[in-house]
């Protein structure tokens, strides 16, 4: 599993965020790392002039393996709640896609019971 990590010019101290942020990706997401090719991170300040609450914003785009890709996005006071809310939101809904492609039905057809 690939991980990009991409920042708008408000964030300063960028290689030590990327590793940060490529870190708890990895560990956030790691039952997804067959099935996933890449995940790419993009990290933002909305209103870089003015201070304020949730103002930072993270979107992260996942890459399933042979499906189209699907993306959340977290806003938050800080850029560390800002993405681990959006690693939590994205394991929710790769949880949701790639747990039905793998999950068959337990019971049987009404249709495969003889009734007779």
């Amino acid at each position: 599993m690939q991980i990009q990590v991409n920042t708008d010019d408000n964030i300063s101290g960028r290689e030590t965020l990327v590793a940060r942020v490529q870190e708890d990706v990895e560990q956030g997401l790691a039952r997804f790392a067959q099935q996933v090719t890449r995940i790419e991170v993009h990290l933002s300040d909305e209103n870089a002039a003015k201070p304020g609450d949730s103002d930072k914003r993270c979107l992260m785009e996942a890459r399933p393996s042979g499906q189209k890709p699907v993306a959340v996005t977290h806003m938050a006071a800080t850029l560390p709640e800002a993405w681990a809310g959006a690693i939590k939101k994205l394991r929710a809904l790769l949880d949701t896609q790639l747990g039905k492609l793998n999950e068959k039905k337990g019971a049987e057809s009404i249709r495969d019971n003889d009734l007779r």
